[in-house]
Parts: structure tokens; C-alpha cells; sequence
């Protein structure tokens, strides 16, 4: 515990807690530090909120910075031990769905750059830690094959910061627009002549055109029924780690209605935007009507999120209770509305899965790509799949693999 009393360790204290919050995540430069040293002695501390206000006005800069600071300066500035305080931090992470205390938004993630910081000082002792087989070589590789729902509380939340660290080279696509440059197939002759009149006319160098290349927006369609939510959770921790490493991202979840949950993900810290997320869906693990929620997203947000080549995820096990017609409808629809429509299905984790629901049989004739989400295996392969060049010839390799088991 720093010591709150002032003198000559009270600066060193703000210094550490400094380099707390930079190993969580917040952008906090060594001027800034300076400035919380000034702060301090400046206000005229008399109290332990007069010191949290304080270092929020030097540390905190935009909104989604606060939950991490409120966290880091509770857990760092109390008088109760402070290796108790991480570990029953990441214990209560670690056991979140059995605790009857839920974990803040990102103490996880306070408490591990806490642990990091005391294992960087040569005045703190650490307790013994037995090594566990599961970060072995042997149990990573287990873990990346293991099925979602099969996980306990401890290998979800490995897996969690596993999906969060996945790097998604999505293919870039061309647009009818051009860009100019050194290489190209065709004459810019205007820039050309523009650039000519520097040299009295004459022609030193042509500009050249060429088609102009982006990464195509991602737009992804989650199922969130009470069958889809030990998947959905974890697809949704890769969805926010993507919007973190990329721009032009989409989601929404469904379950019995359509929800819009891009600007919950978009805060930086995934405790916080899962949060979020929940607080803004009502039909979580309930039931599931995936043709109401097509026709809504082809009325009101196709024409919005899916020009200029867009992808969608589309991630559901089929098992409808709407008709058939009204779901192949609307799948063609949005099937033509996009570049490539991929269908992650947990359900092809079964060998010798063979499409008998209505629902399913209804979906597969207007999809590009049919792969699983079951494990963190099959999200990389996703990855994988995604930088490939995108093409309209449909992939069912992950449906004919288990039909050849």
C-alpha cells in the first residue's frame, strides 16, 4: 500500500501508480507525471478524494479513460494489502459467473499491469506459484482446440484475452475510384500537364493512375439465443478487437429483435464494452427469430453499412421459428446486398453434421462461406480465410470435412 502520508515516497508512489495506469492501457507521458507531482503539492491534499480528483485532472483526458483510472486508483491507493487486492481482482474475474460480486470494468487488466510492475521491484516478494499444464506448449495447443461451451470459468477467460490479441488481415478489395502515384496502368494527363508547367511545358515524368485498394467494411450479424450465448460472448470479444484494429466495423446482435451494438464496442477497454453491450440488448439468451431480424437489417441498415464490397459474419446455429420462405427470402437478399456472406455455425463442431433443421436447409443455398466457431482453432481459421482474396464460389469445406468424418 503507498504510503499516503507525504514525504519523500509520496512522489515515488505517484510515479509508480503512473506507470500502473500506462501497462493498463491509459496514454500517460512522463510530462504528465510531472504534472501530478505539481498537483499534488499545489492542492493542499485533505483528503483521500481530494487526491483521486486530483490525479484525475492530469490523467484522465477522454471519458473511456476514467473507468480504468477509477479502478487502478482504488486498487492502488487503499490501505488494505495490495497483493490481496489483485489477486481477488483476477479471482473475481477468473470465477465471474459463480462470484456474487461482478468484477469493475477492467480490474483484470489493472490488477495483471499491478502484478507486472511489483515483479519489476526488487523490494517486493511474490508469492510461490505452482506451474500449471495448462501454459505449457502442450496446454495452449489444448486450449485451442477445445470446445467454447466445454471451457470452465479460468480457460474462458484465457481464451477471452487470447481472441483479443487475433490480428485480422482482412483482403483489400478495388473501388471504381483512382489514387495516383509512381506505378499504374493509366496517364493522369491532367496532373500531368499541371506538373509539366513547373519545367516550361515539357514532360519529365508522367503521373500515373490506378485503381485505389481498401480493406471492405465487416459487417457481422450475432446470434445471441440462450443455445448461442457461451459462442456469442466470445465471437463478441473478437468483434471489439477488431473494431479496436480497424475502421469501418458493424455489429449487431439478435435474438427476437435486431440491436445496433457498434458504438458499445468501440470503447477501448472489453469489460467495459461488453457492459455496454448488455445494458443496450433486452432479449439476451432468449429466443430466436433470425428471418424478423434479416428483414430488419436488409429494411433499415443494409443500404447503410454494406457498400463498397462489405463482408458479413453471420453467426447463428439456424434453428428458426419464423417459415422457411420468409428466412430464404431474406437471405438471398442480403446474399445480394454484399461482396461475401460467411455463416459460422458452433453446431459444425459435431461430426457428421448434416443439414435436417428446416432453418438451415433454408440458409445454405445463399451462403459463400459455411465455417465453425467453436474454438479458438476455428476463429484463426477464419482469419486465415478472410485474407484470402474474396471470390464468389461458395467454401463448404468446414460442412464436407465433418461429412467425410
Amino acid at each position: 500500500m503507498p504510503d499516503e502520508a507525504g514525504g519523500g515516497h509520496f512522489a515515488d508512489n505517484i510515479v509508480h501508480f503512473a506507470r500502473v495506469l500506462r501497462a493498463a492501457g491509459l496514454p500517460v507521458r512522463p510530462s504528465r507525471v510531472v504534472d501530478a507531482v505539481l498537483a499534488v503539492e499545489v492542492a493542499g491534499l485533505q483528503s483521500r478524494d481530494d487526491l483521486f480528483w486530483t490525479l484525475s485532472s492530469v490523467f484522465v483526458s477522454k471519458r473511456e479513460h476514467h473507468a480504468v483510472f477509477t479502478v487502478g486508483f482504488e486498487m492502488f491507493w487503499r490501505p488494505k494489502n495490495r497483493l490481496e487486492t489483485m489477486l481477488e481482482a483476477l479471482s473475481l474475474q477468473a470465477n465471474a459467473p459463480l462470484a456474487e460480486e461482478k468484477p469493475k470494468p477492467a480490474a483484470a487488466r489493472v490488477a495483471r499491469a499491478m502484478l507486472q510492475q511489483i515483479a519489476q521491484r526488487p523490494d517486493n516478494i511474490l508469492p510461490e506459484m505452482d506451474i500449471d499444464a495448462e501454459d505449457t506448449i502442450s496446454g495452449r495447443e489444448i486450449l485451442q482446440s477445445k470446445d467454447f461451451a466445454q471451457m470452465n470459468a479460468e480457460e474462458l477467460a484465457q481464451a477471452k484475452r487470447a481472441v483479443e490479441t487475433m490480428v485480422l488481415p482482412v483482403a483489400r478489395v478495388r473501388t471504381r475510384r483512382f489514387q495516383t502515384g509512381h506505378s499504374g496502368s493509366r496517364l493522369d494527363m491532367r496532373r500531368t500537364m499541371r506538373a509539366s508547367l513547373a519545367t516550361g511545358g515539357e514532360w519529365v515524368s508522367p503521373v500515373l493512375r490506378r485503381r485505389r485498394e481498401v480493406a471492405p467494411p465487416i459487417v457481422a450479424l450475432c446470434d445471441i439465443s440462450g443455445s448461442m450465448s457461451q459462442y456469442s460472448r466470445l465471437f463478441l470479444h473478437f468483434l471489439h478487437a477488431l473494431a479496436e484494429s480497424r475502421s469501418r466495423v458493424h455489429s449487431f446482435v439478435f435474438g427476437t429483435q435486431l440491436t445496433n451494438i457498434s458504438r458499445a464496442l468501440a470503447r477501448k477497454d472489453p469489460d467495459e464494452a461488453l457492459d455496454a453491450c448488455g445494458a443496450l440488448v433486452a432479449d439476451w439468451s432468449g429466443g430466436t427469430r433470425i428471418a424478423t431480424a434479416l428483414h430488419d437489417f436488409n429494411k433499415h441498415w443494409s443500404r447503410r453499412v454494406l457498400g463498397q464490397g462489405a463482408i458479413v459474419l453471420l453467426m447463428t446455429d439456424g434453428l428458426e421459428r419464423d417459415s422457411d420462405e420468409d428466412l430464404g427470402f431474406e437471405m438471398e437478399r442480403l446474399q445480394k446486398s454484399c461482396r461475401q456472406l460467411i455463416w459460422l455455425n458452433p453446431l459444425l463442431r459435431y461430426d457428421g453434421f448434416e443439414a435436417r433443421a428446416s432453418g438451415v436447409r433454408a440458409m445454405l443455398p445463399f451462403v459463400d462461406q459455411f465455417r465453425p466457431v467453436h474454438s479458438l482453432d476455428a476463429i484463426s481459421d477464419l482469419c486465415l480465410s478472410l485474407s484470402q482474396p474474396v471470390t464468389r464460389v461458395a467454401d463448404m469445406s468446414g460442412y464436407r470435412r465433418t461429412q467425410a468424418a
